[in-house]
């Protein structure tokens, strides 16, 4: 089982996205000298499986674009974004099965100018002597850092080449999918050493932004764009130290056009926030919803665990079980508040899962309706009044082996009120 749930971890790693530095463009002249209208552009960082691996760590300081494929690091014209302090990333570390495309950890921004780009470097931090690492792995089943041993090139970037052009008005997002399989080799002497293998992705972006009360940050904040209670994106906000004029900033990219999303906001110690009817009109619209200087910032709240056993019929150990915690909003959505993926109870019989702290918020959530008057968008917990939701939650199930989906739930998922029934047990079948 643990060799299996290994193998679905890694699998998850191809579609999560693991870090994301925005840059932001400022503008520049066309050939008959006018402005040009200011475009953007992220870049993220991913990875490909592991093979064998439980962590595969790099030491980030900083992202450099240029226009010239052959500028050498020394060149004038490159833009950087550079970290307040470099940060240590583990690739495997931020994969969640409870959602699409894992979260995204923002590195930070910087302007610039719209036009025709055609080299990346990524520059790592190199190992010093001794432990702890700026880089290293740690093998699977096995404990303790291993260090690995990084090319000289990460002093000036690892050098990557694509040719990409930040349109006007256009948000582009190069996906750096960072092969951590092929780029992880173990020497004869027994050394790991890295051997970066990273493919460029360009996506033009679309999505919805907007900001949290930095004050929120050291709460766990979570961030998703949902459907029908379902969660197709989500993200943490960008949580890098001051000064950082980006701090508590979120990003929910690569979303369906002319659709509609709900927007959750929860934080531990915190009643959730939802924005409902959030539009994003098109394939490179951008929806902003709060500001820096004026952020959404939540109501403080009690919670309660809950915690249950589900149970697979036909029994099975090799699935994968995840409980969700539903809430139906007043005159509102409903929205998915928290999820958790439930593990085997050892020594239980075949396809039992247990889920357990799975923490919910017991104070009245609050609720705002998307509009194009003054941000941020009003968050209420009286208009329409949100008493009624207080406590109140629907637990429902999923599960998949292998091809097979567990979706029938019995009992029937109701609301219950979860100070009185902390603890609920279900059986799922296909």
């Amino acid at each position: 089982m643990k060799d299996r749930w290994f193998l679905l971890k890694q699998l998850l790693t191809c579609s999560a996205l693991v870090v994301a530095a925005f840059l932001v463009a400022c503008g520049s002249s066309d050939n008959g000298g006018s402005a040009a209208a200011p475009g953007s552009m992220s870049v993220s960082l991913t990875d490909a499986p592991a093979c064998g691996f439980d962590e595969v760590n790099v030491t980030v300081s900083k992202v450099r674009v240029h226009q010239s494929s052959s500028a050498d690091d020394k060149a004038a014209g490159w833009t950087d974004i550079v970290l307040s302090s470099p940060r240590k990333i583990n690739l495997l570390n931020l994969n969640d099965p409870t959602q699409t495309n894992g979260a995204l950890d923002y590195l930070g921004e910087t302007s610039l100018a719209a036009g025709h780009y055609t080299q990346v470097r990524l520059v790592l931090v190199p190992n010093s002597v001794g432990s702890p690492f700026a880089n290293s792995v740690v093998l699977s089943g096995s404990p303790g850092e291993i260090a690995l041993d990084t090319p000289s090139a990460v002093q000036s970037g690892i050098k990557l080449i694509h040719q990409f052009t930040v349109g006007s008005g256009q948000r582009v997002d190069l996906l750096l999918d960072f092969d951590a399989c092929k780029s992880v080799v173990q020497t004869g002497n027994g050394k790991y050493k890295l051997k970066p293998v990273i493919t460029v992705i360009p996506f033009v972006l679309n999505g919805i932004e907007g900001f949290v009360d930095p004050a929120l940050l050291g709460s766990k904040v979570d961030v998703s764009a949902q459907a029908n209670g379902k969660i197709v994106r989500a993200t943490m906000p960008n949580a890098n130290p001051l000064p950082n004029p980006n701090r508590g900033k979120f990003f929910l990219a690569r979303l369906a056009p002319g659709v509609s999303y709900d927007v959750v906001i929860t934080a531990d110690g915190h009643a959730t926030a939802v924005i409902a009817d959030v539009p994003v009109q098109s394939d490179i619209s951008i929806t902003t919803i709060s500001t820096s200087t004026a952020p959404f910032t939540l109501q403080s709240s009690a919670s309660q665990d809950i915690n249950g056993t589900v149970t697979l019929d036909p029994a099975d150990d090799d699935g994968t079980v995840i409980v969700a915690a539903k809430q139906t909003l007043s005159s509102g959505p409903t929205v998915t508040v928290k999820s958790k993926v439930a593990a085997v109870i050892a020594n239980d019989p075949v396809g039992d899962y247990g889920y357990n702290n799975l923490t919910l918020p017991i104070a009245a959530p609050s609720l705002g309706t998307y509009g194009t008057g003054t941000l941020p968008i009003t968050l209420s917990t009286t208009v329409p009044d949100q008493s009624a939701v207080a406590k109140i939650y629907t637990v429902q199930g999923s599960a998949q082996v292998d091809t097979t989906v567990y979706a029938i739930q019995t009992p029937l998922p109701q609301p219950v009120d979860i100070t009185a029934i902390p603890t609920q047990n279900f059986t799922l079948k296909p």
